[in-house]
């Protein structure tokens, strides 16, 4: 076929007939990226700055390799193994072409539980290497004096080609994984998610097939009185994931993960990565200030930061002016903006209101008036104060869900806890949120199983071994928090028509939880445990979070909207039978989340 050969990483070390650039060093790899990538900049902080053509991942164009009777396994779509060696040799050859492949080895986890991994990038990939590298593991953190003598051998590998375009593909690009030889390569892409997710894609996979399941959760160490425990977060991008997973409660709270761990049959928890991959977008001394001090650090790699002329980042940039994109013109261009339109707006031909939407949304063709709000920045745990000792972590004992509700129908709860195992693997498994467009274009409410946009078989497999994990660990306190809004979305709180949930309340919610200082009482709706409002124990919390944020009913019965609370009830179970039973969840996980006893 072709003389493309699929096969294991360590059957063949070096697959491609190509000058490896071993282990470079970070500085190499920022040297490498200068050189070869002419949208990467330098900061006035001393660290790169790449702009990208790709904004985010693209599910729609990735690909499993499995035989046809074999795609109803798996959550994306698949891709036969002829067809898919037909594509990989086309990028072998561009690989060999090129002359030259960086090679960066290390490891995701630590101790019996790391995965040694591979990962091969073009040198239009530079920045990309150099970023993976940071969120991996050292063979000299994770390997014994005797195995580092001997050569590298991967369990994983990575194959990464952004500037390999195939005009006769869908979308010239292709991110294509081949979980029978533990290799994904990645066609057409600069954006840094596909090579975290690559490996990341298969560590789920690997971990499944073990008995465990990967949750895509922050994780912490918190000290409360005594006690030290391990608290895992769950959530999709623009909820509050990394804020929560870094913000403090109790008498200590100490980063472990900032986005994925592995939970394991007998209770205990993995790590995966050695840093994390942050968002930007309205970061602050005051607001975040670990990732801001990480992100401006020296050594940082940043992704889709707007750069002022002097060098410095603006993480609120929202709208460009005609002035502003023209300065950036050339950069718009290499990443695939339209030059007419460019010009068209330089001019003033066309105004800023006529090509967005109410919600600041670009029409297609027009991105570029809007700067990107999934700016990015890795940051090595090293960087970060106050890291936890990933070699001896506390027991996990509060996992949990953010859930960044909005709109007229905004009523979850500011926070709630789960009765049982099967409450919580369907909540986990309904994965609900409310997308905006730091999330891209698209808005509105949205499910994603367990928020899990790496787990590659069908979904409703992750709420069955979450069930069976939690059962197995029955003194885990699962919860779910409300990161978003109470009654409408940011234009109605301008209003005075809805309630936002700041970080000062979250903190305060989980902080009461881990210090079992609240009083809950059975929500009569849907069978899961919210504060009680009238518990004069609860007083002191509810002086630091609203009670109409605790119990939203409160919030629609107070602004004479109680019948819409009472359709919001009932839609949502029917909306969530619906979505259960749609990926075939087992009926005593239905019933929990039903209410129905």
């Amino acid at each position: 076929m072709g003389g493309f050969r699929l096969g294991k990483p360590w059957e063949d070390l070096k697959p491609y007939n190509v000058r490896y650039i071993e282990n470079p060093s970070q500085k190499e790899l920022r040297e490498l990226t200068l050189r070869h990538i002419s949208t990467a900049f330098v900061s006035a902080y001393g660290n790169i700055d790449r702009i990208t053509k790709r904004k985010a991942r693209m599910q729609k164009y990735t690909y499993i390799i499995a035989p046809q009777e074999d795609a109803h396994l798996y959550s994306v779509q698949f891709i036969e193994p002829d067809k898919a060696k037909k594509i990989l040799e086309i990028q072998k050859k561009y690989i060999e072409k090129q002359g030259e492949l960086i090679e960066i080895h290390g490891y995701y986890g630590i101790g019996e539980k790391s995965v040694a991994v591979q990962a091969f990038y073009t040198k239009e990939a530079a920045n990309v290497a150099g970023m993976q590298q940071v969120l991996m593991f050292s063979r000299e953190r994770v390997e014994s004096e005797d195995r580092l003598k001997k050569p590298f051998v991967p369990k994983f590998r990575l194959v990464y080609t952004p500037g390999l375009e195939i005009e006769e593909i869908p979308g010239k690009m292709a991110i294509i994984v081949d979980f029978e030889n533990w290799t994904t390569y990645v066609i057409n892409s600069d954006y840094f998610g596909e090579s975290k997710k690559g490996i990341l894609r298969m560590f789920n996979e690997l971990v499944y097939q073990l008995g465990g399941l990967v949750l895509h959760a922050g994780a912490k160490a918190v000290q409360v009185g005594d006690k030290r425990w391990g608290v895992g977060i769950m959530g999709l991008s623009g909820t509050g994931k990394t804020t929560t997973t870094f913000s403090k409660q109790g008498e200590l709270a100490q980063p472990i993960q900032d986005d994925m761990i592995a939970l394991w049959p007998d209770g205990s928890y993995s790590i995966t990565e050695n840093g994390c991959f942050a968002k930007t977008f309205g970061l602050t001394p005051e607001s975040e200030p670990v990732i801001y001090k990480g992100t401006v650090d020296p050594n940082a790699w940043v992704e889709n930061v707007y750069l002022n002329p002097d060098g410095t980042y603006d993480f609120s940039k929202e709208f460009l002016t005609p002035e502003e994109v023209k300065r950036w013109k050339e950069t718009f261009i290499l990443t695939g903006a339209d030059p007419d339109n460019l010009d068209a707006y330089i001019k003033g031909k066309v105004k800023l209101e006529e090509v967005v939407d109410e919600y600041g949304i670009p029409k297609d063709g027009w991105d570029f008036v809007a700067w990107t709000q999934n700016g990015r920045s890795i940051i090595p745990l090293s960087a970060i104060e106050n890291v936890a000792d990933l070699d001896n972590l506390p027991p996990l004992k509060f996992l949990g869900i953010l859930n960044r509700d909005e709109g007229k129908d905004a009523a979850t709860p500011g926070i709630v806890r789960f009765t049982s195992p099967e409450q919580a693997a369907g909540y986990f498994m309904l994965g609900e949120t409310s997308k905006t467009s730091a999330a891209g274009k698209e808005r509105g409410k949205t499910r994603s199983p367990f928020t899990q946009p790496f787990f590659p078989r069908v979904h409703r497999l992750q709420a069955e071994r979450f069930q069976e994990l939690a059962a197995k660990n029955p003194g885990l306190v699962n919860w779910m928090m409300n990161t978003g809004y109470v009654g409408g979305d940011a234009l109605d709180e301008k209003e005075g028509r809805a309630l936002k949930v700041k970080i000062k309340h979250s903190s305060a919610m989980l902080e009461y939880m881990f210090l079992d200082k609240i009083k809950w009482t059975e929500d009569p709706d849907f069978g899961y445990e919210i504060v009680d409002i009238n518990h004069p124990a609860n007083k002191e919390l509810m002086d630091k979070v609203p009670p109409e944020i605790l119990n939203p009913r409160l919030f629609y019965e107070k602004t004479g909207r109680l019948n819409e609370y009472r359709e919001w009830v009932q839609r949502m179970k029917k909306e969530r039978e619906e979505f259960l039973r749609k990926h075939g969840v087992k009926e005593e996980i239905i019933k929990a989340v039903l209410n129905i006893k």
